[in-house]
């Protein structure tokens, strides 16, 4: 595809020059910054912020391909940001620019009409939809897991909340007259691999899920704004309370098919245990599988910090966030005893059932010495979170009772 310069005005060299040298891209502070990501989390220990085109500093994980963490204190308000929403890339080099007048989104395959739009068409040619919604990647918290796994090690930043607006896939395919007997919708975009011996990376969605989900879009703005590129401009699938492998970005073609679509990305990685906690004794194989689908419950505690020094009789505000599936949150916990007795917090806007729910609580240390705060939500089918976190091989779907430690003096 013939290209521009992206919004940033950043080429595709300079990218490849800051991806190879991204340790020294964040400004003034940044060992200070280092050190208190660190004492928040000890898996962060040693990882540069770095500033990557139309993103603040974030947490370095690898740069080739580029993987960005969200630092925690951007999650003390519901909305993350687009400079800080965090960057998962399965493919290097990312793109980093589109010639917007000649980009288009085909729909096509087992359709009675195949169709491309282009940018000004999807805005005109359909009511849109907006929604708020939590992108989490998969292994979110995999820095976390005992045993040790491969993969990203991800501390709990891989996760951003978002409002989305687009088109719903449901219009598209209408549009398009999706066939009867269509099993499958696949979704591509154009961060191609590399080399042509490398799987694209392509994900799908079964069509009963798409004709049951009308919340299944493809936004083109993001909290009001287009798309960062690495956050998927011009157009990205938001899969609302599924994991983000099915969110691809800098998408251009959904594929409708008549039987049951293949691809590395969905046969082979992606999968977890086919039983109810989708899990495996530690340090066992998977056997018979599934594709990853739904998130689970997740709460975290945001304020105070890891490691904060409080004053003893003093109250002290807890704050965070709790999220799920799209079923809603019903209720947030927190416990200062290793979970013997749980007081419940306070529930902050709703604002819809994919996002994140503030909470807040107060709570009064009656005694110097170290304290263990935990946080547990439930949703409103009734699921909460486990004190010993289930495992599998790869890392996926930590949602394990979180903790922080605080000190009072």
């Amino acid at each position: 595809m013939r290209s521009n310069f992206i919004r940033t005005g950043i080429s595709r060299r300079n990218f490849l020059a800051l991806a190879g040298a991204a340790p020294a891209v964040a400004g003034g502070g940044i060992f200070d910054a280092v050190k208190a990501l660190a004492a928040e989390d000890p898996i962060l220990e040693g990882r540069p912020l770095v500033k990557y085109p139309e993103k603040t500093d974030l947490i370095l994980l690898t740069s080739r391909p580029p993987q960005l963490e969200t630092p925690m204190k951007y999650f003390a308000q519901a909305i993350t940001p687009n400079d800080a929403f965090y960057v998962r890339y399965h493919m290097f080099p990312p793109p980093t620019r589109v010639d917007l007048s000649a980009w288009k989104l085909k729909v096509g395959g087992n359709v009675e009409h195949p169709l491309e739009f282009t940018m000004d068409e999807l805005r005109s040619k359909f009511t849109p939809a907006r929604l708020v919604a939590v992108n989490q990647c998969s292994g979110n918290g995999r820095g976390h897991v005992e045993p040790r796994v491969n993969g990203g090690q991800w501390g709990n930043g891989a996760m951003g909340n978002a409002e989305w607006t687009g088109v719903r896939l449901q219009d598209l395919l209408d549009h398009a007259g999706a066939k009867p007997g269509s099993v499958d919708v696949s979704f591509r975009g154009f961060d191609a691999p590399a080399a042509p011996t490398l799987p694209h990376f392509a994900k799908s969605l079964p069509m009963t899920e798409v004709t049951d989900s009308p919340d299944i879009m493809v936004a083109y703005e993001m909290n009001g704004a287009p798309l960062p590129m690495l956050n998927g401009y011009p157009a990205r699938l938001v899969v609302p309370g599924w994991y983000a492998t099915y969110w691809v970005k800098n998408l251009e073609e959904i594929t409708v098919w008549d039987h049951e679509f293949e691809s590395f990305w969905m046969q082979k990685t992606y999968r977890v245990a086919a039983n109810h906690c989708e899990c495996v004794p530690p340090g066992t194989a998977l056997k018979r599988t599934v594709p990853i689908n739904r998130m689970k419950v997740r709460s975290f505690i945001i304020t105070p910090a890891d490691g904060t020094q409080v004053k003893v009789g003093r109250p002290v505000a807890l704050k965070g966030i709790a999220f799920d599936a799209g079923y809603g949150i019903a209720d947030v916990e927190i416990s200062a005893d290793e979970g013997s007795t749980w007081q419940r917090a306070v529930l902050g806007r709703d604002l819809g059932p994919y996002s994140f729910r503030e909470w807040s609580a107060p709570w009064t240390p009656a005694h110097r010495g170290s304290f263990t705060l935990s946080v547990r939500a439930v949703n409103r089918m009734g699921e909460s979170q486990p004190f010993e976190a289930n495992w599998n091989p790869a890392g996926y779907l930590r949602n394990v009772i979180e903790k922080i430690q605080v000190i009072a003096v």
